[in-house]
């Protein structure tokens, strides 16, 4: 099965890894399951669960206005980093905000709120041995522009904008060897840890129940349905969040559930070379995902 998981990944033009486990009972399909990987925007399933702990215990309010200032707001894709004015919202609409559109200032604002510190403190309590949190988005995406010699992001394409295009080219083959693309040095996770943290947050186990509820509901919301989801059809249902990097780690950890019941956290990192084909490998983290879970239910 390894085998076939891994030829799906290299017919795709990726590398793989992947981890697939029952929510409930026994049973797994792993292939470099204890890789260390760059979870892109996956990391924003445990400030979700970090912030829905707080607001369940009493420590945050969810009704709490914050305003995202044009100003200082995170650069993004979607979402409100396109907004050209400030934007105030509740902490609980920005929860849904980062979970179903991916909102790099929604994310932001609510790491500021529950702390680095706390989220890396909840992986640690929950025996995720491979994953920590090193620094908000904002600056993952700083440490880009500065180790491609500029001084920040913002300069990074600034200088993008009107260099030649060799130059640019050159700049785009540099970018598997920067921090944020370096899981030794930067954000990193392992597939066996985050699909540990799925079964954890669908049998109410990573904290109070009332915020692995909140957790699932949200995830079940996620707008893109291209990756685990693609690899299944209806009445199964995914719930799911995907996680991307300048087009060189595609990711997304998700459930899987069956009518009849049964339950699957998936898992899944892939890593290709910038200006890869993006359909195929959205594909493959599907056909991937699909394989192995019709493996484990034989």
């Amino acid at each position: 099965m390894t085998h076939d998981i891994r030829e799906i990944f290299e017919q795709a033009g990726c590398e793989g890894a992947l981890c697939v486990r029952p929510v409930v009972g026994d049973g797994e399909i792993a292939l470099n399951a204890d890789q260390p990987v760059v979870p892109a925007s996956v990391f924003k399933v445990q400030i979700a669960l970090e912030a829905e702990t707080a607001f369940a215990d009493g420590r945050l309010d969810p009704r709490e206005r914050v305003t995202l200032t044009a100003a200082e707001r995170t650069p993004g894709p979607v979402g409100s980093s396109l907004f050209a004015d400030d934007a105030v919202l509740s902490l609980r609409d920005m929860v849904v905000l980062m979970l179903t559109i991916s909102d790099n200032p929604a994310t932001d604002a609510l790491l500021r709120r529950v702390g680095v510190d706390a989220v890396n403190a909840t992986a640690a309590r929950l025996g995720l041995t491979g994953t920590f949190v090193t620094a908000d988005l904002r600056t993952m995406l700083d440490t880009i522009g500065e180790d491609l010699g500029r001084a920040d992001w913002a300069d990074l394409q600034t200088w993008a904008a009107g260099a030649p295009a060799e130059e640019v080219a050159r700049a785009d083959a540099e970018l598997p060897g920067v921090r944020a693309m370096d899981p030794s040095r930067g954000t990193r996770t392992t597939p066996r840890d985050m699909a540990a943290l799925l079964r954890l947050i669908w049998t109410d186990r990573a904290g109070p129940a009332a915020a692995c509820a909140r957790v699932r509901e949200v995830m079940g919301q996620q707008l893109t349905r291209h990756r685990i989801a693609g690899g299944f059809r209806p009445p199964v249902r995914v719930a799911a969040k995907s996680g991307s990097l300048l087009g060189i780690p595609r990711n997304e950890i998700g459930v899987v559930s069956f009518p009849d019941g049964r339950q699957y956290a998936a898992a899944v990192f892939t890593r290709s070379l910038p200006g890869s084909d993006d359909a195929a490998v959205n594909r493959a983290i599907g056909t991937a995902t699909a394989r192995a879970v019709a493996a484990l239910g034989a």
